[in-house]
This record gives structure tokens, C-alpha cells and sequence, in this order.
């Protein structure tokens, strides 16, 4: 579902709801997310660097009074009902919703019911959080109906709560947190244990981001990146018995990783080793980009796709060809996979004036190699989650 800019309007996601649900209701947007770089680490307590995509998750909702939760998905086709008293998962999209609402009962946020109208054109299960965008919607029209607000980083800890205990998906907060803090044009650095965080511009006329869809999802991603965080959870554990003081694996540095190696377990020191590499490339990519050495950071963004290829085993094939087939074209700087992996979308970095040609050539040659046709995004950064008035 790709929403035309003149069906960008209040109205019409109005006349959407009404076709299913009477009231009058308030609308709201989150984006798509894109991490530059920072793969699996913020979890880890580590460094991201995201952006914005604009493609969007709207949310139409209104009250009820009958204590009664009513979801309709344009993208499923469904409509699902809930009792306020006995929230539970159902191990389907609607988790996400009902996770949060949940969870902001739980923080004493009461109402009577909603009816909820999901539209969306973020591609479910291609790495660009999907799941956080709705999140972040539904909270901040859940608010909406209770006449009150709640700080910016609670609303990402609550939605990030709700993945992770009603979803069952450990995720970190990177997601949740760029799509309510970021800003048109910049990426966002942000410190996944402070939360401290910083715009960085982006030189949007020189160097575009496009991102491009494999078009596939491996079953195993979820299962797979949980497993990553528990052999993560492991090193630490490890680490914690020869050096006091490690409570992530944001504290360790490369040398003391190299200096230990021996001791870990392969697969251990394989994860351990993305993860606190990928923390020295993601301090290095804001440095560059505060000077505008974009070759410095596609370089970095090469590396980091290699290390989630053959250290922290995220990758597969589709991902791999599209990366291959990136970086073997004119004016790309760096490729490599965006999100959790398994499938899912790349981020490239193009210089502008190869674009037009590496949508062409991408496009072909990567269903030529895999009989798949890609979906190709381009929009400049945009901004975190809004209501649209």
C-alpha cells in the first residue's frame, strides 16, 4: 500500500475509518526506519545511527464505551476484537497494538475502548520496523484518548516493553526511539544505554539513501535474533569472570576482545566481535559524516555488513546478492543489510548522480540471479511520529 501525496490527508484517512467504524477520529503517523549502521547493538547497550524513510504507518482511532479494543488491518483484511479485561497475545499482528495498549494500562492510562483503523506501506518483515512504527502510533493515539501525555523516551521504553514481553521478540530500543526523536535530514546517534542522543546532518543533494527490498523474510529471523541476544548474553557473562565491571558488551573494547579471544567459546567471540567492532564503526560514521567523508562512511558501512555476514551469521543469500550486485555498480559507496536480517531490505549509499542508474541495473540483475523483483525506496530523511491535523 503506497499512499499518493494528494491521499496523504486528514480526510482521507477519515473516509478509511468510516468504512468500517462510526465516531470521529484522530490520526496519527509513524515512519520507517533505516539504521545506517549500528547492527545488533543496541541491545547490546551499544551505538546506532538511523534515519527516517518516508513511508509511513497511520493509525485512525476513536473512543468506545463498552471496554472493547476493535483493530481493523487494511493490509490484512481483518478485523479482530479484543476485551479490555483480557488482553492476550495471539502470536499475530495484532500483538503489537494490544501489547502497548497494555502496557499503558499497566502505567495507569485508562480509557473505555477504541475502535483502531491500521493502514500502512512500511513492507512487513523487510527490515525496516514495521513493528516499532505501529507501536509508536497506537501509543501516541492511545494517549490521544486519555487526554494526556507522556515523555518521549517512555513512550519508545513502553513500546519497546510490549515487543519484548507480549511479543516475545528482544529487541533493543533503537526503533521506537528514532521514530519518535528523529529529524528531517539527519540521522540520529543515539547512545542505546544513556539514551543520550544527536542529529547529524546529511547531505541529501550529493549522496542519496536508497533502499532496496529482497523481497523475501526467512521464517527463522525472529528465533535467530533472539538467539544472537542470549550468545550476546553469554559473552558478557564470560567477560564478567575475567574482568569485573562488564555489564554489556558496550564495555568492552576491541583490544581487551582481541586480548581474550582465546578464552570464548567460537561462536561467542564471533558475536562478541561484531558487536564491539560494530561500536568502533558506528563512532568512526559520525565522524565521518560530521566531515563530509561519505567514502570513509560507505567503506565502514561495507564493513559492517561483512561483519554481519560472517560474524554474527544474519545474513543469507538474497541479502548477500543484493549487496554484491550494489557494490559492484558505479557511484555506491557502501552496502550493506539493514535490520534484524534473514531477508529483508539493504541501505545503500549513491552518490546522486548514479542513482537512476542503480535502481535500473539493481533491479534487473538482482532478479536475473534470484527471479525475485525488488522494491526500490528513495525519499530524503524524514521526521519522527506526528499527528496528522
Amino acid at each position: 500500500m503506497n499512499y499518493s501525496k494528494e491521499n496523504n490527508t486528514k480526510e482521507y484517512f477519515i473516509s478509511e475509518f468510516h468504512k468500517h467504524f462510526d465516531g470521529t477520529p484522530r490520526i496519527f503517523r509513524a515512519p520507517a526506519r533505516i539504521n545506517l549502521i549500528g547492527g545488533h547493538t543496541d541491545y547490546n547497550e551499544g551505538f546506532v545511527l538511523p534515519v527516517l524513510l518516508e513511508r509511513y504507518t497511520t493509525v485512525a482511532i476513536a473512543p468506545r464505551d463498552d471496554n472493547e479494543l476493535h483493530i481493523w488491518s487494511e493490509n490484512m483484511n481483518e478485523l479482530l476484537t479484543f476485551s479490555m479485561d483480557n488482553l492476550k497475545p495471539r502470536g499475530i499482528w495484532s500483538d503489537y497494538i494490544v501489547g502497548v495498549v497494555k502496557e499503558l494500562i499497566e502505567e495507569n492510562f485508562l480509557f473505555s475502548g477504541a475502535n483502531v483503523c491500521i493502514m500502512s506501506e512500511i513492507p512487513i518483515g523487510g527490515g525496516l520496523s514495521s513493528s516499532a512504527a505501529v507501536e509508536v502510533a497506537i501509543a501516541n493515539g492511545i494517549l490521544s484518548l486519555v487526554g494526556d501525555s507522556m515523555d518521549k523516551c517512555d513512550i519508545a521504553r513502553v513500546c519497546q516493553r510490549a515487543e519484548n514481553k507480549f511479543v516475545g521478540m528482544q529487541s533493543g530500543i533503537m526503533d521506537q526511539f528514532v521514530i519518535i526523536h528523529g529529524k528531517e535530514k539527519h540521522a540520529l546517534f543515539l547512545d542505546c544505554r544513556s539514551l543520550e542522543f544527536e542529529h547529524i546532518p546529511l547531505l541529501t543533494n550529493n549522496i542519496r539513501i536508497v533502499v532496496c527490498n529482497t523481497k523475501i523474510k526467512h521464517e527463522l529471523a525472529a528465533s535467530a535474533y533472539n538467539e544472537r541476544k542470549a550468545e550476546c548474553q553469554e559473552g558478557v557473562r564470560l567477560f564478567k569472570g575475567i574482568c569485573p565491571g562488564i555489564n554489556a558488551l558496550r564495555d568492552v573494547s576491541l583490544r581487551r576482545l582481541t586480548e581474550l579471544k582465546n578464552t570464548l567459546p567460537e561462536v561467542i567471540r564471533k558475536r562478541c566481535y561484531h558487536v564491539v567492532s560494530e561500536n568502533e564503526r558506528v563512532i568512526k560514521s559520525v565522524k565521518a559524516l560530521k566531515q563530509n567523508q561519505y567514502a570513509v562512511l560507505g567503506q565502514l558501512i561495507n564493513e559492517s555488513h561483512d561483519s554481519l555476514r560472517d560474524n554474527y551469521e544474519v545474513s543469507c543469500h538474497e541479502l548477500n546478492t543484493m549487496v554484491d550486485i550494489a557494490r559492484s555498480l558505479p557511484g555506491v559507496l557502501g552496502s550493506r543489510l539493514t535490520g534484524g536480517g534473514f531477508g529483508g531490505c539493504t541501505v545503500n549509499l549513491v552518490e546522486s548522480e548514479h542513482v537512476d542508474n542503480f535502481i535500473r541495473e539493481i533491479s534487473s540483475r538482482y532478479e536475473e540471479k534470484t527471479g525475485l523483483q525488488p522494491e526500490i525506496y528513495i525519499s530524503e530523511p524524514v521526521g519522527g511520529a506526528y499527528e496528522l491535523v
